[in-house]
């Protein structure tokens, strides 16, 4: 379908286009080559961490980051079901169980009061999701994985840029992990990385990503032997998109500030609307507007009908999320029967809108006005 307003665009300039065409134009190390180093060191100064190891996807990062953490069979790692579904399966890639807990009702991430009631004895780690690009209770998550001696894994795919009381986002974990797909705040296509403090966790990354093969030059550029120490993957990012990733990241600071001017234009016309509760963060958390999800206080009949309404009138929104434990892989395969309130009430009235850097104001003023009409 052609949609008047779609739910996302990319952002780009003439130095994506020049940093990717240099990149091309070496004519060698496309692969593994320098734009994956200096996207790297970029990425861990932005963050305010020592490493940053770039990867193929967030979902590969998500894989990277359990296995760098030691997570294996028969732990249990305890995440949030309103999220993207990778989250939950990283554990089951690595022979281990998530464990769903529920949400609050400000940031829609976990909530710390019931991640502490849901560790057991198994329980080895938290990934808690920064939702759509503002920050969960990372603090008080923290203050659990540090009593019961947990690992914290970040899920920072929404929330590149976001910050609490100045402290970056992926900086509060033993790990983090990024993306960079066509929707999120800066963009690769596809791409993620894992960030960290930890060396450790870094070089054991680095096996991961490519094959477990204990690398100190580049593979494609030298004859001398790289033994093969562990398991590892083919989870590496080209040189090509790392290129783009550079440039990309270049511009990050603008590419927020505009989405935080067309969220706050678009929040001032719909505020008026009874039925609706616009995106929201605590005071002192800085919010990127990854994506600008609504909740409608109707319900999910009200909240479905609406989508329908938009899309007939060109307007491309969309649920993010649906939750993991009532897909049917984890009812009907695995047997999940999770009393999840918080997540399946939220769930059902979040709807996400259109929101972009160079969403213009007539757009926003076609999409406040069909919710108006909607709604009257």
């Amino acid at each position: 379908m052609t949609w008047k307003i779609p739910l996302f665009k990319i952002y780009w300039d003439k130095d994506d286009i020049r940093l990717v065409n240099k990149a091309i134009r070496r004519g060698m190390f496309w692969a593994i080559g320098p734009n994956i180093d200096q996207f790297e060191t970029d990425l861990a100064k932005y963050i305010g961490v020592q490493y940053a190891v770039a990867l193929n996807s967030g979902t590969s990062a998500l894989h990277a980051a359990v296995l760098a953490c030691g997570l294996g069979p028969g732990d249990e790692v305890v995440v949030p079901s309103f999220t993207f579904i990778a989250t939950a399966n990283a554990a089951l890639f690595v022979g281990a169980r998530p464990v769903f807990a529920d949400i609050e009702e400000t940031t829609y991430g976990l909530d710390p009061s019931d991640v502490e009631r849901k560790i057991s004895p198994k329980t080895k780690a938290i990934i808690p999701v920064h939702y759509a690009g503002s920050s969960c209770r990372i603090n008080e998550l923290k203050e659990v994985a540090r009593k019961y001696n947990l690992m914290l894994i970040e899920d920072a795919a929404e929330a590149l840029g976001a910050s609490v009381s100045g402290k970056m986002v992926g900086s509060f974990g033993d790990c983090a992990v990024l993306s960079f797909c066509s929707n999120k705040v800066i963009t690769t296509g596809e791409g993620g990385a894992v960030v960290t403090n930890s060396r450790e966790i870094y070089e054991k990354l680095k096996l991961v990503r490519s094959h477990g093969r204990a690398e100190n030059a580049n593979y494609f550029a030298t004859n001398e032997y790289m033994d093969y120490v562990t398991l590892g993957y083919n989870f590496r990012m080209s040189d090509i998109t790392a290129a783009l990733g550079i440039a990309q990241l270049k511009k990050v600071g603008q590419i927020i500030a505009m989405r935080q001017e067309r969220a706050e234009k678009l929040s001032e016309r719909l505020s008026h609307i009874g039925h609706i509760n616009v995106p929201s963060s605590p005071s002192n958390f800085v919010h990127v507007y990854q994506m600008y999800t609504n909740r409608v206080k109707d319900g999910k009949a009200v909240r479905d009908a609406l989508m329908a309404f938009l899309a007939k009138e060109g307007i491309f929104s969309k649920v993010y999320f649906y939750p993991v434990h009532l897909t049917q892989f984890y009812r009907q395969k695995l047997g999940y029967n999770c009393h999840l309130p918080v997540t399946e009430s939220l769930s059902d009235q979040a709807l996400t809108l259109p929101l972009y850097p160079t969403i213009s104001d007539q757009e926003l003023d076609y999409i406040s006005n069909a919710i108006a009409k909607f709604f009257s």
